[in-house]
Parts: structure tokens; sequence; C-alpha cells
């Protein structure tokens, strides 16, 4: 999952990144709202963090001009701001939620979980063999017995299985997975495939998740 947050204050923005990153989602930040809202209207992301007051654009405004060409993501407003009427004209310009400030961080991060929940419908069991992934419980399954696995772990297999039957390629892997969109080591993900081997105890008989030497690896049912 990808955030965007636009906050002025570094000290905040560099708090809520470190907490959001270490919960796995990836983190881009803004302190202008005109480029907040460049980088919201041409990135992909699942959910937006605004504060209220921002040099060069509002966060008003960027929810505004935001929704009249995005209806869906979460947008949410970090806020000094706290009376009655301030809360309705923030909602009403398009924001699903608002924390007040100063705030706790594990309060905002049960407001973003809700906001992510998977809508009604939304597929949420993944199947690769004898493995299940739960992305809504964030369990992973081997033969119906609970596997214990890392975020990282977590977040590369559930890629793979989405992507079932499909060359993941390393490039690919570590944009997706680890967030990385410049030149990198990409022997990390062996040190990772083969720990999700392990862990999964994958024999030759239940190769699900193969090697595509120079490539990358694809998960394939068998």
């Amino acid at each position: 999952m990808r955030i965007l947050i636009v906050e002025d204050e570094t000290g905040i923005s560099g708090f809520l990144k470190q907490g959001l990153e270490e919960e796995s989602f990836a983190v881009d930040i803004s302190d202008n709202g005109k480029k907040g809202l460049e980088m919201a209207l041409t990135g992909k992301y699942d959910l937006l963090l605004l504060d209220w007051m921002l040099p060069g654009l509002s966060g008003i405004e960027i929810c505004r001009q935001f929704r009249k060409e995005d209806k869906e993501t979460p947008v949410l407003f970090l806020t000094a701001k706290d009376t009655v009427d301030e809360t309705i004209f923030g909602l009403q310009s398009g924001a699903n939620d608002y924390i007040k400030k100063p705030f706790h961080f594990e309060e905002l991060l049960e407001r973003i979980k809700v906001q992510l929940r998977p809508k009604s419908g939304e597929h949420t069991i993944f199947s690769l063999g004898s493995i299940e992934l739960n992305t809504s419980t964030h369990q992973a399954f081997k033969s119906g017995k609970e596997v214990n696995l890392t975020l990282k772990e977590f977040a590369l297999l559930e890629y793979l299985i989405r992507n079932k039957e499909r060359v993941c390629t390393r490039t690919k892997i570590i944009e997706k997975v680890w967030d990385i969109n410049f030149s990198y080591n990409t022997g990390v993900i062996d040190v990772y495939i083969n720990a999700l081997r392990r862990k999964l105890d994958l024999d030759q008989d239940e190769n699900y998740i193969q090697t595509v030497r120079g490539v990358g690896y694809i998960a394939k049912e068998l």
C-alpha cells in the first residue's frame, strides 16, 4: 500500500513516514500544496494524508481538486482545527476522515486501516497449491497450518501469488515489494525467496515458487 503525506512540518512528516514504513507501507512526502496535488494526481496512491494549512495550496483545495479526478481514494486530514463547522467543511470538501493534532500514531494507524479495509466483494483470499494467503487478516497457511511470515516475506509471497503464472522480474519485485525505484542489488530477493521456501517447506514435489534464471521468479500451480 502506498501513502502520500502532504505536510509542511518536517518533524511530523518524518515521524509519520518512519512509523508507516515500519508497518510495511510505502510512503512519499511533499511539503508544498501545489507539489502535493501534482503528486496525488499523477502517482498511484492508496490513501492521502493532508495537512489543512499548507504553503502553495491548502489541504482543502487539494482535496477538492483531487476529488474532481478521483472519487475513490481515501483522504484523511491532519488538522489542528476542531470546531464542528470546520470538521463539516473538511468532510464536505471530499475527505473521508480527519484526526486532530496532536495525535497518537496508533490512533492514526487504525483510522488508516479502516479506510483501507477491503470493500464489500473484494477478493482477500489468494491460493497457490496448498498455500493460502488471507490479505485481510495478514495470515499465511500451508496445508491448513498457519505459517509465521515477516511483513516483507508476506508482501513478497502476496506479490508472487497475485501474479501467478506470470514471470516476475527482479526489477519489478524490488520496485513493488521493496519500493525501490533505482539501481539496487537484487540479491536480497534470493535471501527472502529461500526463507519463504524453507518456512513453507517447499520440496521438489511442491515447487510452487520457481526460479527463472537471469530474469526473476514465477509462482506456478503444479
